[in-house]
Order: C-alpha cells, then sequence, then structure tokens
C-alpha cells in the first residue's frame, strides 16, 4: 500500500482546541467547574436556546434521557433499528422493552408510519435517530408520540448543527441526545449531552448524570444532618463530563459552521462524482432538511457492497458500514428478536457503505476515494 490509510472519519483538532484544553489544565479545575457550565451554554446556543446537560458520552446521555423520562418495566420504546445499538440498549438497561420500528427506505430515518403502527398503550417513547445526519421527520413522529401521550426523543448523535424545516436540532423533541465521540461533528474526546425545554426532565437529566445526589436543603429528607449532608432519594450514576473536555467542546464549537460547510462541500463533490454511476445510489435529502452530514452513506447495489467494501481497505480506504440492524445483534436475538423484523433497514443495512467524511480531508484524498471507487465499477 503506497498511500497512506484514509480513515472514514476522524477529529479535527486546531491550535485553539489545545489552548483551551492547556488552560483548564494550569487552572483549579479539572472535574465539574465553569468550563462545564460555559459548554452547556454554547450548546444551547446551538439549539435554540433549548437548555444543555453535559454528559460523558453519546451513550450516556441516552441512559440519562431515559432516566429523565421515567422509563422502567413495563414501558415500551419505539425505536428505529439503523442506529448503533446504544439507541436501544440504554433503554433495555432500564428494564423496557423496545419495539422496533421500520425505516424510510431513502433516508433510513425512522418512518413516522412504521412508528404509529408500533404503538401500544405502554409506548413511553418513540425514538427517532438523524440518520448520518439528515433531520428525522420530527413532526409527523411529534404527532405520533402525542397520540400515545409518549415522549419523543431525537438521538442527534449525527446531526449537531442541522435544522429541519428551519428549526435547529435540538428544538423539536422533548429529549434530544447528542455524541461528541471524536468522529462525530464536534469532539469532546468523549462526550454528550442531553438537551430539553422541560425543566422537568432537565432536573431529572442533571440528577441522574451525578449520583442522584441532592444538596438542596429545602428537598432533602434529613436536613439537619450539617452543612456536609447530601441525600440519595433516587439512583442515578457518574455521568459527569469534566471541564478539561467540556473546554475543548467550547473551542470546537466555535468551528461548527467551518465544519458543516466542509462536510457539504465533500459529500456534494460525490454527489456529482457519482450521480452516472450505474451500480449505487446517492443519499437523498428531504425538502425542510438542513443536513449536518455525518456520514456519506453510499448505497451498492446488485450484492456487491462487501465486494466493494474488501476493494477500497485494500487499497487503504477505510470505509465503514453503519449500522448492522440493532435486533440482528445476539443481545436482541436472545431475548426473541427475529431477522425480517424491519424489512426497509435490512435491504438498507445490505447496500450501505459509508465513505470517508470528515473536515480535513483533502481534495487530493476526495480525489483518491471517487477514482477508486468508480475504478471498482469500471468507470
Amino acid at each position: 500500500m503506497s498511500e497512506p490509510f484514509l480513515p472514514y472519519g476522524r477529529q479535527s483538532i486546531g491550535d485553539d482546541d489545545l489552548a483551551a484544553v492547556a488552560e483548564v489544565l494550569r487552572g483549579d479545575w479539572l472535574t465539574t467547574g465553569p468550563a462545564v457550565q460555559r459548554f452547556e451554554a454554547d450548546l444551547a446556543a446551538q439549539t435554540g436556546g433549548t437548555p444543555a446537560v453535559a454528559v460523558t458520552s453519546g451513550t450516556a446521555a441516552l441512559h440519562v434521557a431515559y432516566a429523565a423520562a421515567g422509563l422502567g418495566p413495563g414501558d415500551e420504546v419505539v425505536a428505529s433499528p439503523m442506529t448503533f445499538v446504544a439507541t436501544a440498549s440504554a433503554a433495555a438497561l432500564h428494564g423496557a422493552k423496545v419495539v422496533f420500528a421500520d425505516v424510510e427506505p431513502d433516508t433510513g430515518n425512522l418512518d413516522p408510519h412504521a412508528a404509529r403502527a408500533a404503538l401500544t398503550s405502554r409506548t413511553k417513547v418513540v425514538a427517532a435517530v438523524d440518520y448520518a445526519g439528515h433531520p428525522a421527520e420530527l413532526d409527523e413522529l411529534r404527532t405520533v408520540a402525542d397520540s400515545a401521550g409518549a415522549l419523543l426523543l431525537e438521538d442527534a448523535a449525527h446531526s449537531i448543527g442541522g435544522s429541519w424545516r428551519g428549526r435547529p436540532v435540538g428544538s423539536l423533541a422533548d429529549l434530544t441526545t447528542f455524541s461528541f465521540f471524536a468522529t462525530k461533528n464536534l469532539t469532546t474526546a468523549e462526550g454528550g449531552a442531553v438537551v430539553s425545554a422541560s425543566e422537568r426532565l432537565l432536573e431529572r437529566a442533571r440528577a441522574f448524570r451525578n449520583h442522584g445526589l441532592v444538596r438542596d436543603r429545602a428537598a432533602q429528607r434529613y436536613p439537619d444532618e450539617g452543612g456536609w449532608h447530601q441525600e440519595v432519594h433516587a439512583f442515578g450514576l457518574n455521568y459527569r463530563l469534566p471541564d478539561v473536555l467540556c473546554a475543548l467542546g467550547s473551542s470546537q464549537l466555535r468551528r461548527l459552521a467551518e465544519f458543516k460547510r466542509r462536510r457539504a462541500a465533500i459529500h456534494t463533490r460525490y454527489d456529482k462524482a457519482f450521480a452516472d454511476l450505474d451500480g449505487v445510489r446517492t443519499p437523498v435529502t428531504r425538502a425542510g432538511a438542513d443536513p449536518m452530514w455525518h456520514l456519506y452513506p453510499l448505497r451498492v447495489l446488485d450484492g456487491r457492497r462487501r465486494a466493494l467494501f474488501d476493494h477500497l481497505r485494500g487499497l487503504g480506504i477505510g470505509v465503514q458500514v453503519n449500522y448492522i440492524p440493532v435486533y440482528w445483534h445476539p443481545v436482541f436475538e436472545d431475548l426473541g428478536y427475529r431477522r425480517g423484523l424491519c424489512p426497509n433497514a435490512e435491504r438498507f443495512y445490505s447496500e450501505q457503505l459509508s465513505l470517508p467524511l470528515f473536515p480535513d480531508l483533502t481534495e487530493s484524498d476526495v480525489d483518491r476515494v471517487i477514482t477508486s471507487v468508480r475504478s471498482f465499477f469500471g468507470a
């Protein structure tokens, strides 16, 4: 292999990011301090003013959001299977039953009609995923959730910075979760957030990320123990994102618009390069959607996805497949889920291939990907 390996995703770290982290390291706070509050405020500026609760990962954000929703045994969550397993496993860890509903065949997002058909009297949350950064049909899904008296959760791990019908991601659902993993649209190394316009849900999220500790004397059962006293009224976990990583997040947020422009430009180049190519289908953009493209999900037809995957990997191009339908994982199979449950999702998976897409991808890198894909098809 004469050229360096090209990953499908990679963080972009600049001098300002390094300086922001170094400033915290020289200060008094490494864990929960002023950088956390600043990062949460900076996030709210991206979500139309919707308040944010920073946590340690996108998975933690989902676990916290389901806790804030009061999810427990006997409850059901209607969810998309075209996602990373955490969207469903975080609900299952609260004891809830996950009811998978099929996706739209073109976007890979949760189909509102399928979601409605999956509702029962036990549905507590409808969990949509903004697949690849394209917002889900959030207005229709809001109607679906409301019809069951359920909360709408938007798993926006891919889509911070995007919008749906003029409204920013994070301002549309009852609960929205973000991920700031290294390959995401901005990074805190590991990290995530829960955002909500509901003060009740925010209070529950803040409590769960901090062991459920109650420090407010007015709310304590035994407030006369002393100034040191704290109580746990409901179980939680330590999901606090530290100052040092929040400082990185605030710095990254200042570059989010730049990241979005670059991702969109690469996405457009791929679209144009493959428009005439038999054997593939390029991603769609629905009217009203302003995606923050996290993935470029090329659809490879005629059963040739694996061959193209192996071809590109052999050339040092780190393509990926996103995702195996969640209920195909043995942990869900062992709970009784069977293949064939969501035909659109399974077909989407069988064709999907993520091409490299990240802000620091150079024009020559993009040329290399395009040439390699086209050469596979003899074009």
